[in-house]
């Protein structure tokens, strides 16, 4: 049986079930932070990511953070993902993902990009307490 694709009600339901989790609404946009720090944001279009047929912003982009500019460039570089990047975030531990794209992902894929922004942006107790929990096997 083929894996369960992911949805964007799966990035607020895999944002929000992780420890220590605020959501703030930033209009219409949700904002994920855990100790104060952003983890997964919804964000408002901007013009460094748009249509490249027809010029026109996204407004679907979703922002993840990464652990490192070595996991950003495993995650955009590999062409059987749905993450991008813009000259915008050269240098910005994160990675973007457009909401009508997050289909092209499982929920087992969404939620380890989830948990891993996640893990970029706790405190290092929150981090160990996790991983504790979350151990394989």
């Amino acid at each position: 049986m083929a894996a369960r694709r992911a949805s964007v009600d799966d990035v607020h339901e895999f944002a929000a079930a992780m420890p220590g989790v605020k959501r703030y609404p930033d209009r219409d946009r949700a904002v994920y932070q855990v100790g104060g720090r952003s983890f997964v944001f919804f964000r408002t279009p901007r013009p460094d990511a748009v249509d490249p047929e027809t010029g026109e912003r996204y407004d679907d982009v979703i922002v993840f953070w990464v652990e490192s500019e070595e996991d950003k460039q495993a995650l955009v570089l590999d062409e059987s993902t749905p993450f991008f990047t813009t000259p915008h975030f050269d240098g910005h531990p994160s990675v973007l993902l457009r909401g009508s794209r997050v289909g092209e992902l499982t929920r087992d894929e969404l939620a380890e990009v989830v948990q891993d922004a996640w893990l970029a942006r706790a405190g290092k107790r929150a981090r160990e307490t996790w991983l504790a929990e979350h151990q394989p096997g």
